[in-house]
């Protein structure tokens, strides 16, 4: 590459495209709105100039790089793929970018990714959830790093929190049963030792059964996925006293049980009622539909980035913000069985 080549700056590619720095910056990031003849001219222009954005430039003179990192526990359940998805796409409005990394829910693990971003200079954070390392939450106050916690509403979070209330949701899904007469409950819980939003799930659901007089239900608690479901549904449906309903703290785990009461023959809901949380794409196009409760991960991407991007350019901690998670009742559910 020439000196010339090197030293070609945003301005020079402005002029080149006969269009302003800020219209070229639009292209560049992939801006939602931008017309094809103004992308046509921008790109034509980078292309004869051989213009490469200089990421370290950018950063000096504005003390930003322009990305902001989120750390998420797995992409394998696809609602933190969704959030995800909104939260990139909201950033690009805002010229700033998406850095992800994953840490299946240790948070050890976490910290280190964390750290990593850090050191690539990210201008915010986004958490899953409030249980995190004390060293975590320390980096962070020491860096003056802007963040948001998100999934999990709380009065005594450590940053700005989006979320929803997970115990809530569960009780109405446990109220709802109750109404169609169940008193033997199962539940299926992916583990909870680090996971606040599995714990407020499975506190909902047991504070409402206590509350209702009814006896206390059969807990599996079993890593997430749909085989772990199914093991689970079989091992309640062949207990001493098996269950009526069964409410799972996921729909992943809802399908496999759903899966495993069909392979023994036992009729959903005339037999066996099945709840799961989470409203994935497939909860609706199961055999029967699921009963589910629909979690706002698209709103939760968007407001994340609203809020954080809004912190960074004008200096003010954002509000707090509650969603609303909604129960769908579907085909899964019916009334206790004679």
């Amino acid at each position: 590459m020439s000196e010339r080549q090197r030293r070609t700056l945003l301005e020079d590619v402005a002029r080149e495209a006969g269009v302003s720095t800020a219209s070229v910056s639009r292209v560049l990031n992939q801006a939602p709105h931008v017309s094809e003849r103004l992308k046509a001219k921008v790109e034509s222009a980078v292309a004869r100039l051989g213009y490469v954005p200089d990421g370290s430039a950018r950063a000096l003179a504005s003390r930003r790089i322009g990305a902001i990192g989120a750390l998420v526990p797995t992409l394998d359940n696809p609602i933190f793929g969704t959030m995800a998805d909104n939260l990139e796409r909201q950033l690009k409005g805002h010229d700033c970018r998406l850095l992800l990394a994953t840490y299946r829910y240790d948070l050890d693990d976490e910290l280190q990714a964390l750290r990593t971003l850090v050191q690539h200079g990210v201008d915010g954070i986004v958490l899953i959830g409030h249980e995190h390392h004390d060293q975590t939450y320390a980096l962070l106050q020491q860096r003056q790093l802007p963040f948001v916690t998100s999934w999990q509403t709380s009065t005594t979070a450590q940053g700005p929190c989006i979320g929803f209330d997970n115990a809530a949701a569960a009780r109405q899904l446990v109220q709802h049963l109750l109404g169609l007469g169940h008193r033997r409950f199962g539940i299926i819980t992916a583990p909870f030792g680090q996971n606040d939003r599995a714990r407020a799930r499975l506190q909902g659901f047991t504070d409402t059964l206590t509350a209702a007089g009814c006896p206390a239900p059969q807990i599996e608690v079993v890593d997430y996925g749909i085989a772990e479901g199914a093991a689970a549904c079989a091992r309640l449906l062949t207990s001493d006293r098996p269950p009526s309903a069964l409410l799972c703290g996921n729909d992943t785990l809802a399908l496999g049980a759903l899966l495993e009461a069909q392979r023994r023959g036992v009729r959903v809901p005339n037999a066996l009622s099945i709840t799961g949380f989470d409203d994935l794409p497939q909860a609706a196009f199961m055999t029967p539909a699921l009963t589910t409760v629909s979690v706002p991960a698209k709103d939760i991407g968007i407001q994340a980035a609203d809020a954080l991007m809004g912190w960074i350019r004008h200096g003010h901690r954002p509000a707090d913000i509650t969603l609303e998670a909604q129960v769908k009742l579907r085909q899964s559910t019916g009334p206790v069985p004679d």
